[in-house]
């Protein structure tokens, strides 16, 4: 198998700045939307929570939450992707 260039390895799809959805995952329980909010709130100030949608499983046990943000740039959204997959409460995250 060949490798690819190195530029084409870090060369973007996205056109930056960008809406950019993200669907994070959860179990049921209080609290979880907010720190979600908190988390996405320090990485793209302008996010509120009322751009936020949220959608229980079929049992109730899961919750998912899609935030829209301005991403602004790659490195933006590797550290938010980070801080969002190290937090506690989150399961997954998309």
């Amino acid at each position: 198998m060949s490798e690819l260039p190195a530029n084409k390895l870090t060369a973007s799809l996205l056109e930056y700045p960008c809406e950019f959805p993200l669907k994070i995952f959860g179990l049921q329980q209080a609290g979880f939307a907010q720190a979600v909010l908190e988390v996405v709130g320090r990485h793209d100030p302008g996010f509120t929570a009322a751009s936020m949608e949220m959608r229980a499983s079929k049992n109730a046990r899961y919750i998912s939450l899609t935030c829209t943000i301005n991403a602004t740039s790659r490195e933006q959204l590797d550290a938010l992707y980070q801080e969002l997959c190290d937090h506690p409460s989150i399961v997954m995250v998309l």
